[in-house]
C-alpha cells in the first residue's frame, strides 16, 4: 500500500468529496448534542497516541449519549467519512489515530447501566474506566480482574478492542474470556448484540453461521498456523468455533459470538455496551519479590515458579530498577524490594480468601529458590500496603521506561510477543543477541507468568530508526516461529503489527478475516486498514517524528538544557545538557518526554490532573497541553503558534500544580512549560492589567498595607467588585485576602529578633539559629502565620532572624511576576533575595518559609532561571516550616512541651508540598503533638492556585476542583482543626466551605505548653 493511499485512511469509495469535513461538522451540530471538535489544534491533539504514530483526523466527536453515536455513525456513512471510535487514547499500535472521525467515549459514555451481583455480572458503556468500575464494586467484594496496568485511564470500550491481558491473566484470563455480550451498532445502523451462539437470532444468528462456515472451510489451516498460547490477540478471533489456545474461551467449552467482536479493535461495528462476567474480590493477597544476580536465570525460573500456582509472575529487569530508582515518587519502594543489586526480580503474587495458605505458599517460594540454588533471595511482602507500593511501581513500568531523555526512545512494536514458557529464556537471551547485532539493547519487564515480555529497542526514528525496526522485526518474527509463539500477545495489532497478520496466519485465514470484515462492514466504515489491508509498519508518513523531524527556532527564557541531550541506543548514556542540538534549546525536547501514555487522565489518587477531572476534555488534560506544545513548536499550528490562541486556550485551565512533574511517570513538568509560555507571550503582547495586578502586587503591598480601609474596599462595596471584575477580570462573587495593616513586618519590631550579626554569631557559637523569611503573602495578608513560627521556633531554643532585603522589608521571591510571564522583574527579585539570603546560606542556616508556592520557587524555578551557584546554594538551604520542624525533631533538636489537641487535624495538602513529596513531613510535624489525631484528606488541587480561582473566567472551574474532594471533605469534619498551609487553599476553604483553616505553625503554637511571653494572635 502506498503512503499516499494510507494518509487517506479509506477506501475509494469512502474518500471524502470537498467540503466533506466542512459538512460532517455542521452536520453534527445540527443534529446532535455533543461536542464537535475540527479546528486544527483539536485534531492535532486526537492524531497521536501512545504509539509512535500520527495521523491526522477528519475532526473529533464526543458525543453525550447513545442517540449521538447514532445520528454520528449515520452522518457519516452519509458523507462517505470514516469512523473511529477511541477511549482513552493509551493504545501503544496506533489502533486510536486515522484519517476518520474519532468519536470519543470517555467523557460521557462511562455509566454501569446494569449490576446482578448474585450472577457476578454487568453491563457497561465503553467509555467507563477500569478502576472506576472496580471502585464501585468493591463494595460488593466484585472485581472485574483484567487488571491491566493502566486500568486508572484504560476504558473497558478500549479493553474489549485490543483484547487486554493485565499481570493476572495466568488467573483469569484475557479480556475476551471475561466478556459475556456486546452490544454493538453496525455500520449499516442495525444493532447486534452478541452473546451465547445457542441462544442467538436474526442478524447474529446470520452472523455466527457465516464465521462457522469459514472455520470449517479453514479447519486445517487453523491446526496448522493458530498459536496455541493464551496470549495470542492478532486478528479476529476466528476460532471460536474450534479453540486451540492452553485456555478455552468460555469454562463450560461453549461458543459465544461476542469473543469475535474482543479483539477486533474497532474493525466491525461500534460497541454500545458490554456485559462482563466479574470475579470475587481476594481478600488476601501476599508477594515475594526474588532476586536474581542474572537475567537469564530469572526467565529460566519462571517456568518452576508458575507451578506453585501464582496470580502473578511479573518481571523487572535491571535497566528498570534503575529509571525507578531515578524517579522520586519510586525510589523508596523500589529499594524496599531488592536485596543488593539484581538484574532482574520477579513479583510473586499469591491471592485468595485463606490468608494462612497464602503465607504457606509464600513459603513454599521461598523453599523453591532455596531449592533452585538461590537462598536468601526472597522479599517477603506478606501485608497490603508494601504490595500495593510496589504494584504501582510495577505498573509504571512502561512509563518509566519512556523517560529515557534523547531523541532515541524504546520503541513499541515487538514488545508483547508471546511464547510457550519453556522457551522463555531462549527466546529473550536470542532477542537480546538481535538486539546489539543492530546497535541498540531493549528494556524487559511485565509478564514472565505466561511468556510475555514487554521490550522496547531504543530507536531514533529522526534518523535511521525506521530501517532498523524492519529489520528487528523480522528477525524477531524468525524467534516467535521457531518456538511456536504469537507475534501479537498484548498490545494488539493497530498500525505497527497489522501487517504481520498474514505473516501469522497465512493466505486463507488472511483471507478468511477479510471475509468477516466484509460481512459485518462491506463499505470498510469503521476504522480501515486495521487488521484486514493493514498499512506497512515502517511508513515514515505514519511517524509522529519521521526523519527530518524539526522544530522551530526558539529562544526560551528558562533552562531546559538537561533535556537538550542525545542517548546512545546500546548504554543507554547521555550526553551533556545542551549537547542534543534542539533548535528551541531543549525545550522541545521536554515537551516530547510527553509519550502520550495517558496517566494524566487517573482519578483514583494524587493530584494529577485538576482541570481534567473537572472537564474531562482532551485540550484541559496534561497530555493535550503537551500534544498543543509539540506541534506549536514543530510549526504544526501555524506561525508565531507558541504565543498563539491555541496554546493559550490549552494551558488556560493548567493551575499550575506540579502534580504532572512528581506523578508523570517521564516527568513532563507542564507547570514550568506554562511558565515558559508565558514569558513568550508576555515579551510578544507585554502586560495586561489583569497581568500588572498580579504580577507587582509586592510592589504595591506596603502602600496597600498603609491604607487598608481603601484597599479593603472592594470586598465591602459589591458595586465596586462588579466594575473591577469588568476592568480586571477579577470575579466580583470572590472576597479577596484582606489587607492588614499590622503586617509581620511592622510587628516583628517588637518581637526583639535577632539582627543578621546576632544570628551569625548564635551560629558560630554553636546556638539554635534560623531564618525566617516571610513572604509577601504571609506578609501583608496572614501575618498571625510567621508570628506563629516564631513563637514555636523560640519555644524550641532557636535564636530567629527575619530575613530583610536592601530595602528593609522582607523579600519577594517573584514568584507573582513568573505567574504572569514577567521574567525580568522576576530576576530581578530573585537577585534581590539572593543577595539578602546568601551569606546566612552559605554559613548553613536554615532559611525557613511558610507559603509553599513561594518558597519551593527557591527549589525549583531559580535553578531554571541562569542564576547560577548562588541560587543553589540557596535551594540546599531553604526549608518549609514543616520540613525545618521534622528534620531538627529527628536530631533532637526540637522538644518543646506540648498540649495534647482535644481535636482531630484534618490536613489539605498544597499542591507543591505534594509535588515535591513533602506531605509526609507535614503529617509528621503535627504528629510532635502528643496523641494527634492526623487525617490527610486524600484529593487534588484546592481549585484556588494562586490568582486561578480569583479570575471571573476560571471561577466556575476553581469551585469544581475545590468540590472534587476538598470542600466535601472540609464540611463533613465537624470540630476537626482543618490544616492547609497554602494561603490560596486556606482562602479556598473559607469561600467554598465557610470555615478557617490553620497554617502548620498556627496549629502547633496553639498547643505549646508554655508560653513564651511573645504575643499569641
Amino acid at each position: 500500500m502506498s503512503a499516499d493511499a494510507m494518509k487517506l485512511d479509506a477506501p475509494a469509495r469512502l474518500q471524502p468529496h470537498t467540503d466533506t469535513s466542512e459538512a460532517l461538522a455542521a452536520q453534527l451540530r445540527a443534529h446532535t448534542r455533543g461536542d464537535v471538535l475540527f479546528d486544527a489544534a483539536a485534531r492535532g491533539r486526537y492524531a497521536t497516541d501512545a504509539s509512535i504514530y500520527q495521523v491526522v483526523p477528519v475532526g473529533v466527536f464526543v458525543p453525550t449519549d447513545d442517540a449521538d453515536v447514532r445520528h454520528a455513525i449515520q452522518i457519516a456513512r452519509e458523507l462517505r467519512v470514516p469512523v473511529l471510535p477511541r477511549g482513552a487514547g493509551t493504545s501503544q499500535c496506533g489502533q486510536t489515530v486515522g484519517a476518520c472521525l474519532v468519536i470519543d467515549c470517555s467523557k460521557h459514555l462511562r455509566s454501569v447501566l446494569a449490576l446482578d451481583v448474585d450472577a457476578r455480572t454487568v453491563r457497561v458503556q465503553p467509555g467507563l474506566v477500569l478502576d472506576a468500575l472496580n471502585a464501585q464494586l468493591a463494595g460488593h467484594g466484585l472485581w472485574f480482574p483484567v487488571d491491566v496496568s493502566t486500568g486508572a485511564q484504560a476504558t473497558l470500550g478500549g479493553m474489549a478492542g485490543n483484547n487486554s491481558c493485565g499481570a493476572r491473566s495466568i488467573a483469569y484470563g484475557n479480556m475476551v474470556h471475561n466478556v459475556r455480550g456486546v452490544h454493538l451498532r453496525l455500520a449499516d445502523g442495525a444493532a447486534l448484540h452478541a452473546g451465547p451462539v445457542a441462544a442467538l437470532s436474526g442478524r447474529a444468528a446470520q452472523t455466527a453461521r457465516f464465521v462457522q462456515a469459514l472455520v470449517d472451510d479453514c479447519r486445517g489451516d487453523i491446526e496448522a498456523h493458530w498459536p496455541r498460547v493464551m496470549r495470542r490477540v492478532g486478528g479476529y478471533n476466528l476460532d471460536i468455533f474450534r479453540p486451540v489456545s492452553e485456555r478455552p474461551y468460555s469454562a463450560d467449552g461453549s461458543v459465544n459470538l461476542a469473543h469475535l467482536f474482543v479483539g477486533a479493535e474497532g474493525t466491525l461495528g461500534f460497541v454500545e455496551a458490554l456485559d462482563l462476567q466479574l470475579a470475587p474480590l481476594p481478600r488476601a493477597r501476599v508477594l515475594g519479590v526474588v532476586n536474581f544476580a542474572s537475567f537469564h536465570r530469572a526467565m529460566d525460573s519462571a517456568q518452576h515458579i508458575v507451578a506453585l500456582g501464582p496470580s502473578a509472575v511479573e518481571l523487572v529487569d535491571r535497566t528498570m530498577i534503575e529509571l525507578a530508582r531515578a524517579n522520586p515518587a519510586f525510589a523508596p519502594v523500589i529499594e524496599s524490594a531488592l536485596i543488593g543489586a539484581p538484574e532482574a526480580i520477579l513479583l510473586v503474587e499469591f491471592g485468595g480468601d485463606d490468608r494462612s495458605a497464602l503465607l504457606a505458599k509464600l513459603r513454599a517460594l521461598v523453599e523453591l529458590m532455596g531449592d533452585l540454588g538461590l537462598p536468601g533471595s526472597v522479599v517477603e511482602m506478606p501485608d497490603a500496603a508494601p504490595q500495593k507500593a510496589l504494584w504501582e511501581v510495577r505498573k509504571a513500568g512502561l512509563n518509566i521506561m519512556m523517560s529515557l531523555k534523547g531523541d532515541g526512545k524504546p520503541v513499541s512494536f515487538i514488545e508483547d510477543c508471546a511464547v510457550p514458557l519453556p522457551h522463555l529464556a531462549e527466546y529473550t537471551a536470542a532477542l537480546t543477541e538481535v538486539f546489539a547485532r543492530h546497535g541498540t539493547r531493549g528494556t524487559w519487564y511485565a509478564h514472565a507468568s505466561v511468556g510475555t515480555l514487554h521490550v522496547r529497542p531504543i530507536l531514533d526514528m529522526r534518523r535511521d530508526g525506521a530501517p532498523k525496526m524492519r529489520a528487528i522485526a523480522q528477525e524477531a518474527s524468525e524467534l516467535v516461529r521457531e518456538f511456536k509463539g504469537a507475534y501479537s500477545g498484548e498490545h494488539g495489532d493497530g498500525l505497527c503489527r497489522g501487517e504481520w497478520i498474514a505473516w501469522q496466519f497465512g493466505p486463507r485465514l488472511t483471507e478468511a478475516l477479510r471475509a468477516i470484515k466484509h460481512h459485518l462492514d462491506p463499505d470498510n466504515l469503521f476504522c480501515p486498514h486495521r487488521i484486514v489491508d493493514p498499512p506497512r509498519m515502517d511508513d515514515a508518513a505514519l511517524f509522529r517524528h519521521p526523519p527530518g523531524y524539526r522544530t522551530i527556532a526558539l529562544q526560551p527564557a528558562f533552562d531546559w538544557s538537561a533535556w537538550n541531550v542525545r542517548n546512545d541506543p546500546a548504554t543507554e548514556a547521555v550526553s551533556a545538557p545542551g549537547s542534543g542540538g534542539d533548535p528551541t534549546l531543549g525545550f522541545a525536547k521536554a515537551v516530547e518526554m510527553c509519550n502520550n501514555n495517558g496517566h494524566c487522565r487517573k482519578f483514583d489518587a494524587g493530584t494529577m490532573c485538576p482541570s481534567w477531572r473537572v472537564t474531562r476534555d482532551e485540550q484541559h488534560l496534561t497530555r493535550g497541553r503537551a500534544n498543543t506544545l509539540r506541534l506549536a513548536l514543530a510549526g504544526a499550528l501555524g506561525a508565531d503558534a507558541l504565543a498563539g490562541d491555541a496554546v493559550r486556550d490549552a494551558l488556560e485551565l493548567c493551575v499550575g500544580c506540579k502534580g504532572c512533574k512528581r506523578e508523570c511517570p517521564t516527568g513532563v513538568d507542564m507547570a514550568r512549560m506554562k511558565l515558559e509560555v508565558q514569558a513568550q507571550r508576555h515579551a510578544r503582547f507585554g502586560a495586561s492589567l489583569k497581568d500588572r495586578l498580579i504580577g507587582r502586587l509586592p510592589d504595591y503591598a506596603p502602600w496597600a498595607s498603609a491604607l487598608p480601609w481603601l484597599a479593603n474596599l472592594r470586598n465591602h462595596w459589591p458595586a465596586l467588585a462588579r466594575a473591577l471584575e469588568r476592568r480586571t477580570g477579577i470575579a466580583a462573587q470572590r472576597r479577596l485576602p484582606r489587607w492588614r495593616r499590622d503586617t509581620f513586618g511592622r510587628r516583628a519590631r517588637a518581637l526583639r529578633l535577632a539582627t543578621r550579626d546576632a544570628l551569625l554569631a548564635a551560629h558560630e557559637a554553636g546556638e539554635r539559629a534560623v531564618v525566617l523569611w516571610c513572604d509577601t503573602f504571609n506578609d501583608y495578608f496572614e501575618p498571625d502565620n510567621a508570628l506563629a513560627a516564631v513563637r514555636v521556633l523560640r519555644a524550641a531554643g532557636y535564636t530567629v532572624h527575619a530575613a530583610r532585603g536592601a530595602n528593609g522589608r522582607s523579600p519577594c521571591c517573584g514568584r507573582t511576576h513568573l505567574a504572569v510571564g514577567d521574567t525580568a522583574r522576576a530576576r530581578a527579585k530573585a537577585h534581590a533575595l539572593i543577595d539578602a539570603l546568601l551569606p546566612l546560606a552559605q554559613r548553613g542556616i536554615a532559611v525557613v518559609g511558610l507559603e509553599p508556592s513561594c518558597l519551593l520557587t527557591l527549589r525549583d524555578e531559580y535553578l531554571a532561571m541562569g542564576l547560577g551557584d548562588a541560587a543553589r546554594t540557596l535551594a540546599s538551604q531553604a526549608l518549609l516550616f514543616e520540613e525545618f520542624v521534622v528534620r531538627e525533631a529527628r536530631a533532637g533538636r526540637f522538644a518543646p512541651e506540648w498540649r495534647e489537641p482535644e481535636q482531630t487535624l484534618l490536613v489539605h495538602g498544597h499542591c507543591h508540598q505534594k509535588a515535591f513529596g513533602l506531605m509526609p513531613g507535614v503529617i509528621d510535624a503535627l504528629r510532635l503533638l502528643p496523641g494527634a489525631q492526623v487525617t490527610p484528606i486524600d484529593g487534588s488541587c484546592c481549585g484556588m492556585a494562586g490568582s486561578f480561582g480569583y479570575e471571573a473566567a476560571h471561577l466556575e472551574a476553581s469551585l469544581q476542583m475545590a468540590e472534587q474532594t476538598l470542600l466535601p471533605a472540609v464540611r463533613a469534619a465537624g470540630d476537626a482543626i482543618v490544616v492547609a498551609s497554602g494561603t490560596s487553599c486556606r482562602h479556598q476553604i473559607a469561600d467554598g466551605a465557610g470555615r478557617v483553616a490553620l497554617h502548620v505553625a498556627q496549629v502547633l503554637a496553639q498547643h505549646l505548653a508554655d508560653d513564651d511571653g511573645v504575643r499569641h494572635p
